[in-house]
């Protein structure tokens, strides 16, 4: 049986996970890495993306975060995450209605702050329509 590094991970709202894994690929600001256990103590910070859940070759679960933090130190690894969601809980046709929606909020800003958040949430929509592949 392989060693398993345990993961748990956190957002604001509340504890969404926390169980042992074979591998688990996290999206770093500096680039993708994975971590199973024995893994090097390290700190990173997350940029928007999905963190990968594997049991051998298997993908077994993905989780779309946007921003945080990740704590890897004696074969645990701590996310906290701005914002977690499955990606199985992501609906495509509804995320592209939502994108067509906020690029006519940014056509019908009236002033830059308003379009400036407009932006944001589009560019927040599209990381999650790209975490459906």
């Amino acid at each position: 049986m392989a060693e398993l590094v345990s993961m748990d991970l956190v957002s604001p709202e509340k504890l969404l996970l926390s169980d042992a894994y074979e591998m688990v690929v996290v999206p770093g600001a500096e680039g993708d890495f994975s971590v199973m256990a024995g893994h090097t103590p390290i700190t990173a910070v997350l940029r928007p993306g999905v963190i990968s859940i594997y049991e051998g070759d298997t993908e077994k679960d993905r989780i779309f975060v946007n921003g945080g933090f990740a704590q890897v130190a004696d074969d645990k690894i701590t996310v906290l995450a701005e914002e977690a969601i499955h990606v199985a809980d992501l609906d495509r046709k509804d995320l592209e209605q939502r994108i067509a929606n906020a690029a006519e909020d940014i056509e019908d800003a009236k002033d830059d702050e308003v379009r400036r958040k407009a932006q944001e949430n589009k560019d927040h929509l599209e990381q999650l329509l790209e975490a459906l592949g």
